[in-house]
């Protein structure tokens, strides 16, 4: 969780870019998770229906909680036991989140008791060593249950924290509770000073064999069938006297021909394993060509504001002439058309073609992603755009761009003063981010942008 400088004070507050901390909500079926995620989610994006197992996969949403920002997890029940084919799928899927959580929030039903699965369900959790938060579900009346929330000390999981999900009774201090896990140690914060580069991309894509052949060593399961590798792996790799730390985003696995399980598995350990990283590398299979969940993909570290190299791989496999190359390029970046930043690389896990290129262009996004342009030559280039194309209209009333200066890197943060945000229309914006883009190599890195607004005389003062 690497913070970046920023700046404060006269220009409104403090923006930092960290990764956000990963809170998951694990529990038996029908104990209410997916109607608390709800809730923190402030939408409807779980299903939600009186059944054990309905909630058939993950789903994440990004929350924020008294100025913490985290991904929240969504999961299937826990059944330890079942052989229930749905079930031990929702049980994998769960043991993924514990795996990948910063924080788990463990949630048992006062009306059912404590059971033994619940007892289970526990054991589990201690196991992975991670901050757990004993969230006591369904109490309507805390005075009239007290007896039956203190039952559940007996999962030796620490205090109950009674909660109805339904009701959203207390809820923020189940959240105070949760958010006091999320500061760092400082041994972490050196840890984080060695850059951390993510592997995504679709099952079967080369993911794995790229992190072999850079190791010159088969160190993660790799066959031909689509989801054999087994673990996620923080794998450090030195190249030219740097250290890296390669995420590779695995624990995917065909289960009984249910595809659009390998889909959701996918989706979710991309969104863990993006939150941890600085650049993220999306491989896409040269001979499959890109496809519909490489976009879902690299979509979600573009949100993230990460660092983004597209990596065409097998490319070794692929019938080229002189054209090839540039038309296969146009088509990533017709269907990337939020990405016109993203590098692109062809590269051959399996010749080692063009594999070394990948370290240059990881140190190049990595140098962008924190380059800083000075206040003065920001407002100049600002002055040059709004004297090229004037500023939108509406209902007579005229945008005026007042000031621009930057507050963070990792990703470049700017703020842009303005006498009324509405008149900012996205379209606008991104002209000013071509201007910037014209001038200064932010090659691979996202650009973020706040509008804020100033009267002429308040930007006067600045």
């Amino acid at each position: 969780m690497k913070k970046q400088e920023a700046a404060s004070g006269k220009y409104g507050g403090d923006f930092k870019y960290m990764s956000k901390p990963i809170v998951a909500i694990v529990g038996r079926p029908n104990v209410g998770k997916s109607t608390l995620f709800n809730a923190l989610a402030g939408e409807n994006i779980s299903i939600v229906k009186d059944t054990p197992g309905v909630t058939r996969d993950r789903i994440y949403a990004e929350v924020n909680w008294t100025g913490y920002d985290f991904t929240l997890i969504d999961t299937g029940g826990i059944e330890p036991e079942s052989n229930d084919v749905l079930l031990r799928q929702m049980r994998e899927q769960a043991q993924i989140a514990i795996d990948t959580a910063d924080v788990i929030i463990f949630m048992v039903d006062v009306k059912q008791g404590l059971v033994d699965a619940d007892a289970r369900v526990a054991d589990m959790l201690r196991r992975s060593k991670k901050p757990v938060v004993l969230a006591v579900n369904k109490v309507d009346d805390f005075k009239k249950q007290q007896a039956e929330i203190y039952e559940f000390y007996q999962l030796g999981i620490g205090d109950p924290m009674p909660v109805s999900s339904a009701n959203r009774q207390g809820i923020g201090d189940l959240l105070d509770e949760v958010t006091k896990y999320f500061e760092v140690s400082e041994a972490e914060e050196e840890d984080n000073e060695i850059p951390k580069v993510a592997i995504v991309g679709r099952p079967n894509v080369g993911k794995s064999s790229i992190i072999n052949k850079l190791l010159g060593e088969s160190r993660l399961i790799v066959s031909d069938i689509a989801g054999t590798t087994r673990d996620a792996i923080d794998t450090p790799v030195k190249m030219n006297g740097r250290d890296y730390i390669f995420i590779d985003t695995a624990g995917l696995r065909r289960k009984n021909k249910i595809k659009e399980d390998i889909e959701r598995y996918s989706i979710i350990r991309t969104v863990t394993a993006v939150e941890r990283a600085d650049i993220v590398i999306v491989v896409i299979d040269a001979v499959e060509g890109i496809a519909e969940q490489d976009a879902k993909i690299a979509g979600i570290a573009h949100e993230r504001g990460k660092g983004i190299i597209i990596a065409v791989n097998k490319w070794d496999a692929v019938n080229k002439d002189t054209d090839t190359t540039k038309e296969y390029t146009e088509k990533i970046r017709n269907i990337l058309s939020y990405l016109p930043y993203a590098e692109i690389l062809f590269i051959s896990a399996e010749t080692g073609q063009r594999l070394p290129k990948l370290f240059d262009a990881i140190d190049m996004v990595l140098t962008n992603q924190n380059r800083r342009i000075p206040t003065g030559v920001l407002n100049q280039i600002l002055s040059e755009a709004v004297a090229l194309n004037s500023p939108p209209t509406d209902k007579g009333r005229r945008l005026k761009l007042f000031y621009i200066t930057q507050v963070a890197v990792g990703p470049p943060t700017f703020i842009i003063f303005v006498n009324d945000k509405k008149l900012m229309h996205f379209s606008y914006t991104r002209y000013i981010e071509n201007k910037i883009r014209e001038s200064f190599d932010f090659r691979g890195t996202a650009i973020h942008f706040i509008v804020r607004e100033r009267s002429e005389k308040e930007t006067a003062e600045l």
